[in-house]
């Protein structure tokens, strides 16, 4: 029998309220489990609905009835937001576009951006792993502190992802904020001095692609960059199109990576049985990454809305102009779905987390994280066994995109 969906207004507006506040975003899963005990679907706020359950969720990821907040759409309910560089950017991208122009700009995306590609990078990043833990090693001698999130979880995807689009290595230091900075515009909320620093870097961003193309189109060589550009110059993308998809390829390459790796390192921390079995080579690192990102994804909420007359959400219908909430971290953990859900086990069979979404808009560089992640965390702890925190972490202040700004470690 179908589960029944509830809409009850107050409660559920009233925790999606708190789960907005520092508190909530510092730890969201208590409020999870508040909302989930509302029913599987809730109304907040004017008729926007809410929800934690897993099969609907992917339902909805899967469904061609709902799409993403696109330009369209968003000018409807934000009139205002092409004034802003941060968010028309990303407006132009394959993530904020639905077909035909999605279904167009994925397809050539996914022809540079191969699984066989990815797989071709495995020894490149054993030997950058290699590299950064010969840095960490000299940066923690004689027990100094280091943080891991700059030293180590950012440096490796942004080397990586740089390294398949052709960016020089001279300018790889600089993105890290410019990256925070822009995916502040992808939050619920939006203070205006985000705001500003998203506009900020969006400009940035769009110069110095807008540069390294012009170079790419002059002197063409065997990279991401060269690719699209040749693409951009056959008609196939527009210029703004281009742009859009070569700023997001660069930070959605590292963004995530970044906190898959501080949450997994994190979640090591607690759990040293886990982190013996990486180090001994008796725990799969693959069911490791897979159990992180389920337990603490990176990716808390996405949102969709519908394309289609009469599209229903576990069995409620959307209010004209409103969407949903998908929330991906609630669903990680639904007791529905997973035996033992607030419980971190990564000898589970068939997780298949949402972290990566489903569907048409699943995550183009799912297989470069999970292959960066399970190269790193077992090599980093392999490394330094007596690795251990050096004080409290810091977590960003980040409903959607959830990970740390600073992981101190000490190496042993």
């Amino acid at each position: 029998m179908d589960r029944i969906a509830h809409a009850v207004p107050a409660d559920g507006t009233e925790l999606i309220n708190a789960l907005l506040t520092p508190e909530g975003s510092a730890d969201p899963y208590p409020l999870y489990r508040e909302m989930r005990a509302l029913g599987p679907v809730v109304r907040v706020w004017d008729g926007l609905l809410v929800t934690t359950d897993y099969r609907t969720i992917h339902q909805v990821l899967r469904s061609p009835a709902f799409g993403v907040t696109d330009a369209e759409a968003r000018i409807g309910f934000e009139p205002d937001f092409l004034e802003h560089s941060g968010s028309r950017l990303l407006s132009r991208s394959v993530l904020e576009t639905n077909n035909p122009d999605h279904q167009r700009m994925r397809s050539l995306i996914s022809s540079v951006f191969t699984p066989r590609r990815v797989a071709q990078l495995a020894d490149a990043i054993r030997a950058a792993v290699a590299g950064l833990l010969d840095e960490l090693a000299e940066l923690g001698a004689g027990g100094a502190a280091v943080d891991f999130m700059d030293t180590f979880a950012y440096r490796l995807p942004v080397g990586v992802i740089c390294e398949l689009l052709g960016v020089p290595a001279r300018d790889r230091h600089r993105f890290r904020t410019l990256a925070s900075d822009l995916t502040a515009t992808l939050e619920v909320l939006v203070a205006p001095e985000e705001q500003q620093a998203a506009d900020t870097a969006a400009d940035e961003l769009s110069d110095y692609f807008v540069r390294l193309a012009a170079e790419r189109q002059a002197s063409p060589r065997e990279d991401l960059v060269s690719a699209l550009v040749r693409a951009g110059a056959d008609g196939r993308l527009d210029g703004q199109e281009l742009l859009a998809n070569l700023v997001l390829l660069l930070v959605a390459g590292f963004e995530t990576t970044t906190h898959l790796l501080g949450n997994g390192l994190d979640l090591a921390f607690r759990h040293p049985a886990a982190a013996a079995g990486l180090r001994d080579g008796t725990l799969d690192p693959a069911g490791y990454v897979e159990e992180v990102l389920r337990f603490d994804s990176p990716v808390q909420i996405t949102s969709r809305l519908p394309r289609q007359a009469g599209a229903l959400v576990g069995g409620l219908p959307l209010v004209e102009g409103n969407g949903v909430f998908l929330m991906i971290g609630a669903a990680n953990r639904d007791p529905e779905r997973y035996r033992d859900p607030d419980a971190f086990d990564p000898t589970r069979a068939d997780s298949q987390p949402l972290s990566f979404g489903a569907g048409p808009h699943y995550c183009l560089g799912a297989q470069l994280a999970r292959l960066e992640a399970t190269t790193a965390l077992p090599a980093l702890l392999t490394r330094f066994p007596g690795l251990a925190p050096a004080g409290a972490p810091t977590r960003r202040p980040r409903v959607v995109l959830r990970g740390y700004q600073s992981l101190p470690v000490t190496v042993g």
